[in-house]
């Protein structure tokens, strides 16, 4: 038995993001292309004395006692045979939290797969899909996503629906990380008031975005729902979207429901003088 791993866990972004208005249950479908980058936490997972617990640190963030990751662990458990080993959990936060990047999903799936392995057991896509379930949405895309959650995906539905589509590997990305922190509840609402009032976003059709992701980044014509809504209530993420998009990106957006707001670059020589530019900004800039 495997008693010690480490994991990484991969940030996504949002390339187009169309969240349609509430359903009867109150929940919201979304039609959307994940992709991950190069951004990334890390999980160094060990097993401990007992079974059934799993105890999570992390120096940069404090977590509270029902997270992502103990979601996960707890989900795991209800679907072995055998009890589970406890696992202490020493997660190194990279990914901003609350940032539109899904880094506490991605996480739960690092961590799923580090028990996986201790336990040497594998989950079927349909065990995984009640993992996701119990922790949230964007848990699908990364237990579908690749063995090493590593891909890009058509999402649908509430985020359930995965296609897995082939990943550019020619795109380079540049985050910029806006002083401000929106809950993800907090954007549903303001989503929700912007359908009460005049929505006149034009997007691109569910089954154009495959193939508008396979263009160059000039001519993509994604759209955000969530962009619209945030930068009128807050202007940093309208700034820093500016600053982006005079950096030299050829698209330019927020990831999710925010505040991240990230650039794509044919170029990496120009993704990295578009960070030396921002950062003289006073932007927090990164290339993923």
């Amino acid at each position: 038995m495997t008693v010690r791993t480490q994991k990484l866990a991969p940030a996504k972004v949002n390339l187009g993001l169309r969240v349609l208005p509430k359903r009867a249950d109150g929940f919201h479908d979304i039609e959307s292309i994940f992709q991950t980058i190069e951004l990334k936490d890390i999980l160094d997972v060990s097993v401990c004395e007992g079974t059934g617990n799993c105890s999570v640190f992390c120096e940069q963030i404090s977590l509270p006692p029902e997270n992502t990751l103990s979601l996960a662990y707890k989900a795991f458990c209800a679907l072995m045979p055998e009890p589970v080993p406890s696992v202490n959990v020493k997660l190194t936060k990279r990914i901003p939290s609350g940032g539109g990047l899904g880094g506490g999903s991605s996480d739960a799936v690092a961590l799923v797969r580090a028990l996986e392995e201790i336990t040497e057991e594998k989950l079927q896509d349909e065990q995984l899909d009640q993992i996701a379930g119990a922790v949230g949405s964007d848990v699908f895309f990364f237990c579908h996503c690749g063995k090493n959650i590593d891909g890009a995906a058509l999402v649908t539905g509430r985020g359930e629906n995965v296609k897995n589509i082939t990943k550019r590997r020619d795109l380079h990305f540049v985050l910029v990380f806006p002083n401000v922190f929106s809950s993800t509840k907090e954007a549903y609402s303001l989503v929700d008031e912007l359908y009460e009032t005049d929505n006149q976003v034009i997007y691109p059709q569910l089954d154009k975005l495959e193939s508008i992701y396979n263009r160059s980044i000039e001519e993509w014509t994604f759209c955000n729902t969530f962009t619209p809504a945030l930068t009128s209530r807050y202007k940093e993420i309208e700034y820093c979207l500016n600053c982006i998009h005079q950096s030299g990106a050829l698209f330019s957006d927020m990831s999710g429901s925010g505040s991240t707001v990230f650039g794509v670059f044919e170029q990496r020589e120009n993704a990295i003088n578009a960070i030396e530019l921002l950062t003289k900004q006073g932007l927090k800039a990164v290339l993923a």
